[in-house]
C-alpha cells in the first residue's frame, strides 16, 4: 500500500469529502454514521479537540446527536473527554495512540465471547451438532484472539514508535 505525503494548504472542501467517506466506510461495518463523522472530524482537528456545540455546528448536526455519539466514542476508547485550564466546556479528543489504545484494551471482550460460545456449544447439543459445530469455531477463533491480538498489537506500537523515532 502506498503512502501519500502531501504538504501544503488545507481545502475545507476536501476535509469535509473525506470525513463524509469515512463516515460511510465506518458504517459499512456497522460502526454507527454519526459517530464515524465525529470521529473523523476530530481527527481532522488540528487544535485541542472539539466541545460539543463545535462538533455541532461543524457537521451541521443537532447538539443531542453530538451528544450520543460522543458517549459511545468515549465508551469504546477511541475519544477523551477532557476540560481545559479556564474553560467550563468539555472537549473530546483524540488520545495520541487512539487506535493502539482502543484496541489493546478491550476488557476482555475476546475472552468473554469465547466463554459464551463454549456455552452456547453445550446449550444447542455439542459440537457434533452443526450449530454446535458453529460456536464451537466461533469460541476457537475467539480464544485464538484473545491470545495473538494482543502481542499484535505490541508489536506494532513498537514498530510505529521506532519508525517515528519515539522513546517509550
Amino acid at each position: 500500500m502506498a503512502r501519500t505525503r502531501v504538504s501544503g494548504r488545507r481545502d475545507d472542501v476536501q476535509v469535509a469529502h473525506v470525513v463524509e467517506k469515512f463516515a460511510s466506510l465506518f458504517e459499512t461495518y456497522g460502526f454507527p454514521r454519526m459517530s464515524g463523522r465525529i470521529l473523523t472530524q476530530l481527527m481532522v482537528t488540528e487544535g485541542p479537540g472539539l466541545t460539543a456545540a463545535e462538533l455541532a455546528e461543524s457537521l451541521q448536526v443537532s447538539p443531542a446527536a453530538v451528544s450520543t455519539s460522543t458517549s459511545y466514542l468515549v465508551r469504546v476508547g477511541l475519544v477523551e473527554k477532557l476540560r481545559l485550564p479556564g474553560e467550563r466546556r468539555d472537549r473530546y479528543h483524540l488520545p495520541d495512540d487512539a487506535w493502539y489504545l482502543a484496541t489493546a484494551s478491550k476488557d476482555d471482550l475476546y475472552g468473554r465471547i469465547a466463554e459464551l460460545a463454549g456455552e452456547a456449544v453445550a446449550a444447542v447439543g455439542g459440537p457434533r451438532t452443526t450449530a454446535g459445530q458453529r460456536f464451537d469455531q466461533m469460541r476457537d477463533f475467539f480464544e485464538f484472539l484473545e491470545r495473538e491480538v494482543p502481542a499484535l498489537v505490541e508489536t506494532w506500537h513498537g514498530d510505529w514508535a521506532r519508525r517515528h523515532k519515539l522513546v517509550r
